[in-house]
This record gives C-alpha cells, sequence and structure tokens, in this order.
C-alpha cells in the first residue's frame, strides 16, 4: 500500500489505486495524510473541503467520506500495512508508517542528499526524490485554502530539489545536464529568479555564455512587464559574474567536491586478539593489511595493492613499533576476471560518510569473489583493520548466533573474553563504541535479511560496511542508505578469460570457439564457469569442444555443473529452500514456460493462480535474484535457473504446457479483436481449452499490436512446444492469432512459422484451420514475391473452406488467389474470384470481408485499365469501413482512388488523394502503404518533400520500425 500527494491525490494497492470518488474525499484524505499520526480536527477539515460559507450539514458530510474512507482501506487490507483511521472525540486521524506516504519518503531522500560529501551520491538521491513527483501536488482534489498553502509548500521544496540538484550537476563538471534540466523548469515557471540565476550560471559553465545572458534579458523584461520590478541579488549577481568571466565556485575541479579529506585516524591502541579465542567466522587464513599479492582483473598478481580510489585519501600504514592492524579477511580470490564497472562503483559507494555498500545478485554470480577482491585491492584505506563474517544466509549449516559473530569482531579489536557482553544489544553497543573513532572495513558475507546487518553494523563514519547477499534487502537500503551495487552475469570474453586462467591460455587459445561456446552454456555464470574448468583440469585428454558437446544436452547440464560438494544446483538449492511456498511452486511452474519472458498473466497461467499472486511470487524470486525484471512486468529466467526450475516439479509439465497455451490464445484473441474488430480469424476454440482465470485488456490498436510484435519469438517457441507436445490444436491457433500483425508486417519472414502452422493443422486432419493457413500463408508468398509457390498452395484453399462450410473463409481465400492470378496475368479469372467473394461477403453480411474484397477487385479494374469501375468499388468500399477501425486498409483505398483520378486526367484530385493516403498510412504506422501512394505521387509530381517522405518510409522499413 502506498499513498501518494505528489500527483494525484491516491491509494495505491497491489490491485490498483483504490477508487476514491468525488474530489472533496480526495481532499479529506490529503488533508488527513498532510497530518498523518495527528489529530486533524472536524474544523480544520472543514476548511480544506469548503472555499466558502460550509452548508450545514458539513459535519455529517465529513462522516460519510470518512465511512467510505475506512471501507476503502478495510478492503485493501490497510491493517496488514499498519494503516488505521481512527476517531479521536472531534478530530480524526490516520496512523500509518511514515515509509508509506510520498512525500515523508521525499523529505528522507532530501536529508540524505544533505549528508552525502560526494555531488555522485548527492545527485543519485535527488532524482530519487524527484522521481517521487507525477504531476502537481494534491491534483485531483478540491484545494480549500490550507491544501492550497500545503500545495504550493512542496511545489516550492520540489522547486528547491531541482536547483540543488542542477548545483550538484554543476559540481560534477556536467552543465549540460544542469542547464537541460533548469529550461524546462524555468520555462513553467519564468517569474522565479533563483531559477533563472542557476539557469544563467549552467548556460555559461557549459560554453553558451550568449544564451545565458539572452535569457537574464528575457528575465529582466519579464519582471518588469508582469509585476513593476527590477531583477534582484539573484539575477544580479549571476549577470555580473558571466560579465566580468568568473567561473564562480562550482568550476572547481569535481574531485574536490568529494569533501574534505578526513584526518587520519590513529592506528588502535589495543592488543591483537590472543590465539585462544573463538574459532575465526572467517573460516579462513589471514592476511596483513597492505601485505602480499593482490589479483588484478585480468587474473596477474602484483607485488603491491592498487592504489586507491581518487575520492579515497591517501592514508598511511600504521608506524613501527605500533600494534598491527586487525585482518579477518579470507584470501583473494584466485584468477579473478572482469568487473571493472562493479569495482568502480564499490569505490564510488564507499567514498561517503558510514556508508553501507550492498553487493546482490543470484547464486555463483561472484559476489563474495567482487567484495574480497575489492576488500584486499583497497586495504590502504583501513589502517585499523578490516573484519570479516560469512553469516551463511543461505547454507544447509544454518546462519552463526549474532552473539557468536560480535564476540568475533570484539575479540579481534583487543576486548579480553571476559568483557564480552553476554547479551546481543550489549556486545552490539559495545562494538559501535569502539568502532566510532576508526577507520575500519566490515565484510559480511552471505546476508540473508537486513536486520541481522543492522546489528552487525560498526559505530564509525569512517568505517566501510561491504555486504553481499543473494537478497536485495530493500530494508537495509530504506533505513541505512545501503547503497546497492548489483552483480549480473559475465560477458562471453570474460567467461573464456576466466577458464584461461584456471586451464591456462594455451588450451583455451587452442580451442577458441568451443572456449566460447563453454562460456555461453554457463550462461556467464563463474561458478559454473570454475566448475567447468575444475573438470577440464582434472581431465587433460577431455577437449573443450567434447565437454562443451556434453553441456549442450539440457537434460543433464546441471549434473555436469557438479563437482564434489560445489555446483549450480547445489547453490540455488540453497536459495530456494529459503523460499515461501508460493513462490517456489511459482518458481516451478516457470520452469515449464517454452519461451524465455513472463509477464503476470502467464506466470498465473502457468501456475494456475491469478495475475496478483502470480506477481507478488515473481517479486519475492526477484528479490532472490531468480528471476530478473528486463521491463516493468516482464520478467526473465536465468538459463541454468531455468533447467533447475524444471527439476522441482517435472510432473506438472504438460498441465503448465497447457496452461500457458490457453493463456496465449486467449490473449491472442483479445489482441487480435482490439487490433481488427472486424476480423474473426479462428473463433472456434478447442474442445479442452481453459479459459485462463484473468486475460490482459487492450486499450486500443496500438497497445494490441505493440503486444503481438513484443511476444513473437516467445509465441513462435510455444507453439512449437506445442506441436512437440502433439497439441496441434493449440499450435496453429497461436499462429494463426498473430494475423494482425503478419498482415501489417508481411515481409517479415513469416513463411516459416505459418508452415508449422500448417503441419499442425494438416496432423488434426481439420480443413478449416488448413484453409485458413494455407490462406494467410499464400498471402505472405505473394509479398515475399514467390508467386508461384502462393499460387500452388491457395488453389487449395477454397475447396477445403467449402468442406469446412466456412463461406467467409472461402471469401478470403478467394481474394488471395486472385491477387496471385492477377500478378501471373490471368486478370479475368482473378475479377471472376473476387466477384465470387464480394458475393459470399454480402451473403454472411461481413461488411469487413466484403469491403476487403472491394478493395483488391479495385486495384485490379485499374491494372485492367478500367479507372471508372476502380473508382467506384474503392468508393464502395470506403462507405463500408468506420474510419478510426480501417486506418491501413483506407489508406490503400485512397491510393486506389488518387490514381483512378489520375488515369481519369484529374491530376489535382488525383495528387490530393494520394497525399492523403500517403499521411494515413503514415500516421498509422503503415510504412508499406505509405511508400505505395507516395511512388504513385513521385510518377506525377518532383516535389522534394514526396521525396523525402518516401526515403524515410523506406528507411523504416529497411530498419524494421
Amino acid at each position: 500500500m502506498e499513498f501518494r500527494l505528489l500527483g494525484t491525490v491516491s491509494v495505491e494497492t497491489l490491485t490498483g489505486p483504490l477508487p476514491l470518488g468525488p474530489a472533496k474525499r480526495r481532499s479529506l484524505l490529503a488533508a488527513l495524510l498532510l497530518s498523518a499520526n495527528t489529530p486533524v480536527s472536524v474544523g480544520r477539515l472543514t476548511d480544506c473541503l469548503w472555499d466558502n460559507e460550509p452548508p450545514s450539514q458539513a459535519r455529517g458530510v465529513i462522516q460519510g467520506h470518512i465511512s467510505r474512507l475506512r471501507s476503502l482501506l478495510a478492503g485493501a487490507d490497510a491493517e496488514a500495512y499498519g494503516v488505521e483511521l481512527v476517531t479521536l472525540g472531534d478530530a480524526y486521524v490516520l496512523r500509518a508508517p511514515e515509509t508509506l506516504l510520498d512525500s515523508q519518503r521525499f523529505e528522507e531522500l532530501l536529508m540524505l542528499a544533505r549528508e552525502q560529501r560526494g555531488p555522485a551520491d548527492a545527485v543519485l538521491m535527488l532524482k530519487e526524490a524527484l522521481s517521487l513527483w507525477q504531476g502537481p501536488a494534491l491534483s485531483g482534489a478540491f484545494a480549500g485554502p490550507p491544501l492550497r498553502v500545503a500545495a504550493h509548500s512542496l511545489e516550492e521544496s520540489r522547486l528547491a530539489t531541482v536547483e540543488q540538484l542542477a548545483r550538484a550537476y554543476g559540481a560534477l563538471g556536467e552543465h549540460h545536464r544542469a542547464a537541460a534540466l533548469l529550461t524546462a523548469e524555468t520555462a513553467a515557471h519564468p517569474l522565479r529568479e533563483s531559477l533563472a540565476a542557476e539557469l544563467m550560471l549552467a548556460l555559461y559553465r557549459a560554453g553558451r555564455q550568449s544564451e545565458a545572458l539572452d535569457r537574464f534579458h528575457r528575465t529582466r523584461r519579464l519582471l518588469a512587464d508582469e509585476l513593476g520590478i527590477d531583477p534582484g541579488h539573484e539575477l544580479a549577481d549571476a549577470y555580473a559574474l558571466i560579465l566580468r568571466g568568473d567561473p564562480g565556485p562550482t568550476s572547481a575541479a569535481p574531485p574536490a567536491a568529494a569533501g574534505p579529506s578526513p584526518a587520519a585516524v590513529p592506528p588502535s591502541a589495543t592488543a591483537p586478539p590472543s590465539a585462544g579465542g573463538p574459532s575465526r567466522v572467517a573460516g579462513g587464513g589471514t592476511n596483513a593489511a597492505g601485505g602480499g599479492t593482490s589479483v588484478t582483473e585480468g587474473g596477474t598478481e602484483t607485488d603491491s595493492p592498487a592504489p586507491p580510489h581518487p575520492l579515497f585519501p591517501a592514508v598511511p600504514p600504521a608506524s613501527a613499533g605500533e600494534p598491527h592492524p586487525v585482518d579477518l579477511l579470507p584470501r583473494a580470490p584466485r584468477g579473478f576476471h572482469g568487473r571493472a564497472d562493479e569495482l568502480a562503483a564499490l569505490s564510488r559507494s564507499a567514498a561517503g560518510e558510514a556508508p553501507v555498500c550492498l553487493v546482490t545478485g543470484p547464486a555463483g554470480v561472484g559476489k563474495t569473489a567482487l567484495a574480497l577482491q575489492w576488500a584486499h585491492r583497497n586495504s590502504p584505506l583501513f589502517p585499523d583493520g578490516r573484519l570479516f563474517a560469512d553469516l551463511r544466509g543461505f547454507s544447509t549449516a544454518g546462519e552463526p548466533a549474532l552473539i557468536d559473530v560480535l564476540r568475533e569482531f570484539l575479540l579481534a579489536l583487543g576486548v579480553s573474553p571476559r568483557r564480552v557482553p553476554e547479551s546481543v544489544p550489549a556486545a552490539a553497543a559495545l562494538f559501535r563504541s569502539l568502532t566510532a573513532r576508526r577507520r575500519l572495513l566490515v565484510v559480511l558475507d552471505n546476508a540473508r535479511d537486513s536486520a541481522t546487518v543492522r546489528t552487525l553494523l560498526p559505530g564509525g563514519a569512517d568505517c566501510v560496511t561491504l555486504v553481499t547477499s543473494r537478497h536485495r534487502l530493500e530494508g537495509l537500503i530504506a533505513s541505512d542508505a545501503a547503497r546497492p551495487v548489483p552483480l549480473d552475469t559475465l560477458e562471453t570474453d570474460d567467461g573464456t578469460a576466466l577458464l584461461a586462467g584456471v586451464l591456462g591460455e594455451e588450451r583455451v587459445l587452442a580451442e577458441p570457439v568451443a572456449a566460447r561456446r563453454l562460456s555461453e552454456l554457463c550462461g556467464g555464470l563463474p561458478l559454473a564457469l570454475r566448475v567447468t574448468a575444475a573438470r577440464l583440469a582434472g581431465r587433460p585428454r577431455w577437449t573443450l569442444a567434447t565437454l562443451a558437446g556434453e553441456l549442450a544436452d539440457e537434460r543433464g547440464r546441471l549434473a555436469y555443473l557438479d563437482v564434489d560438494d560445489t555446483g549450480v544446483a547445489a547453490a540455488l538449492r540453497l536459495t530456494v529452500q529459503h523460499l515461501p511456498s508460493g513462490a517456489v511452486h511459482q518458481l516451478a511452474r516457470l520452469g515449464h514456460h517454452p519461451g524465455g519472458h513472463y509477464d503476470p498473466y502467464a506466470a498465473a497461467a502457468l501456475a494456475g493462480t491469478d495475475p496478483v499472486t502470480a506477481k507478488a511470487a515473481l517479486e519475492q524470486l526477484a528479490a532472490a535474484h531468480l528471476v530478473t525484471e528486463t521491463a516493468p512486468g516482464r520478467w526473465v529466467l536465468h538459463d541454468l535457473v531455468r533447467l533447475y526450475a524444471r527439476s522441482l516439479d517435472p510432473a506438472s509439465a504438460r498441465e503448465a504446457l497447457v496452461g500457458v497455451l490457453d493463456h496465449c490464445i486467449a490473449t491472442a484473441l483479445a489482441a487480435a479483436d482490439t487490433a481488427e474488430p472486424g476480423g474473426e480469424p479462428c473463433f472456434v476454440l478447442p474442445e479442452d481449452y481453459r479459459r485462463p482465470s484473468a486475460v490482459q485488456d487492450f486499450a486500443d490498436r496500438a497497445e494490441a499490436m505493440r503486444w503481438l510484435a513484443t511476444e513473437r519469438e516467445d509465441l513462435a517457441l510455444t507453439a512449437l512446444a506445442a506441436r512437440k507436445a502433439g497439441l496441434d490444436d493449440r499450435a496453429w491457433r497461436i499462429i494463426l492469432l498473430q494475423w494482425p500483425q503478419i498482415v501489417w508486417r508481411a515481409r517479415d519472414s513469416w513463411s516459416p512459422l505459418l508452415e508449422l502452422a500448417l503441419e499442425s493443422a494438416r496432423a488434426e486432419k481439420d480443413p478449416y484451420a488448413e484453409s485458413r493457413v494455407l490462406t494467410l500463408l499464400g498471402w505472405v508468398l505473394t509479398e515475399e514475391g514467390r508467386t508461384a509457390e502462393a499460387a500452388a498452395l491457395l488453389e487449395r484453399s477454397p475447396v477445403l473452406a467449402r468442406e469446412a462450410d466456412d463461406p467467409l473463409g472461402e471469401a478470403t481465400a478467394l481474394i488471395n488467389l486472385a491477387v496471385v492470378q492477377a500478378e501471373l496475368g490471368a486478370l479475368p479469372t482473378a475479377l471472376e474470384n473476387c466477384d465470387r467473394a464480394v458475393e459470399l461477403a454480402r451473403r454472411e453480411g461481413d461488411r469487413h470481408t466484403e469491403m476487403l474484397t472491394l478493395q483488391h477487385l479495385a486495384r485490379m479494374h485499374l491494372t485492367a485499365h478500367r479507372p471508372e469501375d476502380a473508382l467506384a468499388c474503392a468508393r464502395a468500399a470506403l462507405d463500408l469501413g468506420p474510419e478510426h477501425e480501417e486506418a491501413a486498409r483506407r489508406s490503400l483505398l485512397l491510393a486506389v482512388c488518387g490514381e483512378a483520378q489520375l488515369a481519369l486526367g484529374e491530376e489535382e484530385d488525383g495528387v490530393r488523394l494520394l497525399d492523403r493516403a500517403a499521411q494515413e498510412a503514415e500516421r498509422a504506422g503503415y510504412d508499406e502503404g505509405a511508400v505505395r501512394a507516395l511512388e504513385a505521387l513521385l510518377r506525377v509530381s518532383a516535389r522534394t518533400e514526396f521525396r523525402r517522405r518516401h526515403d524515410e518510409a523506406l528507411r523504416r522499413m529497411a530498419d524494421g520500425s
């Protein structure tokens, strides 16, 4: 649940916004939210709801709105979120956690931005704060005087934030970005002098001095004309600075913006831990800070650590005779490769005050290796030492007790065993106290939840905490401003470099293609690559190609990626065992999806649930990095995760497949009906068809066509899976239901998919299906220039349609056959078939098919040099079709009318109609129609505009846009 004031006043829930009703109810909610957790009197609410004298029944109206709000909140399970609307005497209070209110989150982000030492981090916080705004504050409410004041105050805060963000951009030297940001706001608030002044300075520092001076003079004139005043000191000072050529304070070198270098803190004076203390949480040997070797990104060992990141000041090591700094870090990872961007991101994240850096990603992606690599490279930054604990959040051995981890840390910091407190709160307090004046690195590996991490955070402003987790730990981001560094799989080149680091470059260079194939089969997952390398290292006579061939078989791939106690399946199993049962069930069903992407509707169809439940499960899986959200509402599984998911519930494979096939049919039917309301490509559903619990709605043709285009690849994979499973009645329907997109993009390599549909139709011995597929396939082949093949197929289609008692299918088949016959020179036969198709369409009362037939008949009359007949047919067709639903067809008919007028000697009318045809096609995105009309225009006109539009349409077709 989320309350929004920064835009339209609303209450967002998992199922969408609550229907708040009239503006006065929104005003009431806004007034309560602006004073959340504080009583608001009836008098105050009355002022918010009425501008002038309130009606005598104002109290009753308010009580009615309160009652309705309570009902709406209860229906949205508000109590589970800690939300309640309470009556307190003559007042009401809306109790809600501040995190649910966008205006409170806005203020928190501003506060965090002010605390950042570096402008880059401030920019991130300020951009996040401004992204919460979705329009003018308190929109949709009746703005009584108190609410108008509140809305103005919120807007002032927003504008001040915009100015602050522009200054942060300037501190980074990104003056063009500052100018772009301020230009838009200045246009909306031309009389705000502080905005204009900031814009002038940004333009000037971006090298656009003349624009900066012009902005001053325009603002000066506007102030004089509108308000009768001269510019204030901000504008005047900015103007004077530009005239003097003074760069101003924000043009200093960007690194200075990171804040003053903190003074070096004296090393700890405490004694090192005794050797007789409890066993080390790190579970490995120690490594002296700054000593030994480190591994570069390419895996090459060097004699000294890499230099510190420029945002960090260099810190001198402890002098001789002082206690040695504590170091619990395991050794640096061997054979580390790539990750330059992530290492740099960690350095940026660690540059703030008391930062918490959060490395997240799926099992086996190399989170621990990255954290340790960064920690060893940057050891000089932490003169007081480095602590490490494996929290085993995803281990079969279970998590260590917090008191044990704290005891290990305290002993390492020199606390006597007898002085270690017995309770977790006391031990944590002592840990924070001891670290308050130190410069320590604390690495918390494999954390499962935010609460565990919070207890182990050090107290010093100069301490850095580095956390790794398979979960996103959003609670830690919210409470402690943890800065996430998400870790993805390796690119193919980095994957092969990792193999070379283990196997030796000679072996990899001897089989470069096989090495790349292995990297791809391992999905760029470092754990899988290391297991693969281990198998090959132990078998020097094996070739890389041999193992690649074995891994190519999906049925055994996970087994091959296990070695001893290490493997992909084991790592994934540890992640899955901590998930709720609903998320595990959803993951198991996702493994049986034949495509690559999922939305909540497809996920629900697979799992036998509803989209709301499916989306919640997908969010849980995404938080555990088992699925990835590639776009809003669209998720994807890593290949190895998909194979593991499939193994969780193999018996449900067919049930899940049928569920997703019927989902595809239902959604494609809805898309086709929205895109082409007059069409009916396959309305007879399979006998055992199961309608999904919910089917996606499409607002208009554009949205429906966008879905068909986006889902094309997954629909093809789904149809192929149906064919392989013997579900041919689903396969041909899923393919044929894409007919609006097929007709729209006829030359877009559809024939292989339609040939698969033809195989399915024939396997079903269904003349209706075979006729429909043949008709569409014949059309596509005709558009591809394969006219003879099209004719051979289309000869059979009308016969099959008659056999299936499908008169409209016969009419469509006759149309497509006639088009081919006309191209082959058999124009009289083509005209006869078109006349027969018109007769069938009229007999069935189908205006859509009749319009289509008349369109082709008109074109054939034009080809036969009968412009009068062509014009008559085209006009008759135009009279049949609604303009808003037939944009593409109208374009083609207008083009025929234009060409007919030209043939009749009416050049002016012909050019006008052809131009109109081209414009309609361009507006509809029908580039082929635009090209056809513009080519006709260019035959009679040499206008530059026609040539430009023709070339642009051709270019769009070539780009596939």
